[in-house]
């Protein structure tokens, strides 16, 4: 898919996906989140900026730990992301936040800007995500800290089978490059060209859990990186790919929910 058009279907499909994406995907950004902030280790009084910010976890998350003295700002190509991410913040009462629209690829800020970058489950929309690493470096300080985290490998995730299935009923690729970061190595790979010193990155396996088939589907369709393509779907088709999606989640059934395999990434970076 050519980027100019890559970056606006990410655009508009996120901000399809706001509310499905909020409703569904808390438990597993709130980890993924709590687990970037402890490898960036936070520390009162600095400046964060939180890559792809979706609604804002992370980023309220850092609010929270750096206090006062300290500042978060959160971006995201979603206006409708960062909408609902500055509301939320408005609603737990943090002043110490800013929000702006902005590609991962073109941060729009100075050299050397920021004590710490966070990125969780973002990586894998950019056009170019070494690009936006590269962005990320280059905002950091001297000595600054990035920590970031994507989905695994795509046989470890229970889930890859939404791609498919979507591709099967649209003309495009929806999102071709979702698993590039996953292998091993290819994470802090893309951090090292990015110009980052890495230490070894961390792998985490952790079930999703979705107690019923509205769940399972409310999450991987309307909610997450098929977003636009599952809009345009016809009511019969969209009860077709519920179906072809729920037949591959059989196996994780036990217990009376869905306990759907995921393996997520991790890796920090230092700017010398």
């Amino acid at each position: 898919m050519e980027p100019k058009l890559h970056r606006r279907v990410q655009r508009y499909g996120w901000d399809l996906a706001v509310d499905s994406y909020d409703k569904y995907w808390v438990p597993v950004l709130r980890d993924c989140s709590a687990k970037c902030i402890a490898l960036a280790d936070l520390r009162p009084g600095e400046q964060v900026l939180d890559v792809a910010t979706g609604t804002g976890i992370a980023a309220i998350m850092a609010a929270q730990r750096v206090g006062q003295e300290g500042k978060v700002v959160a971006t995201d190509l979603a206006e409708k992301m960062i909408d609902r991410a500055r509301t939320e913040a408005q609603r737990v009462g943090l002043a110490n936040m800013d929000f702006q629209r902005m590609d991962a690829e073109e941060l729009d800020y100075p050299d050397n800007s920021f004590d710490v970058v966070l990125c969780v489950l973002g990586l894998m929309y950019p056009a170019y995500p070494l690009k936006a690493i590269e962005e990320i470096h280059r905002v950091l300080k001297p000595g600054g800290r990035a920590a970031a985290c994507v989905w695994g490998r795509r046989d470890r995730c229970g889930w890859n089978a939404v791609f498919p299935i979507t591709e099967a009923r649209v003309k495009s690729d929806v999102c071709p490059m979702f698993f590039a970061l996953g292998p091993e190595g290819a994470l802090s790979g893309a951090f090292q060209r990015g110009g980052f010193k890495v230490p070894p990155e961390e792998r985490v396996n952790k079930n999703i859990i979705w107690k019923n088939e509205e769940d399972a589907c409310g999450a991987i369709f309307p909610g997450g990186p098929v977003a636009l393509a599952y809009s345009r779907f016809s009511a019969d088709e969209r009860t077709e790919v519920h179906g072809e999606y729920m037949e591959g989640l059989s196996p994780y059934y036990r217990d009376g929910a869905y306990h759907v395999p995921g393996e997520f990434v991790f890796v920090t970076g230092i700017k010398d």
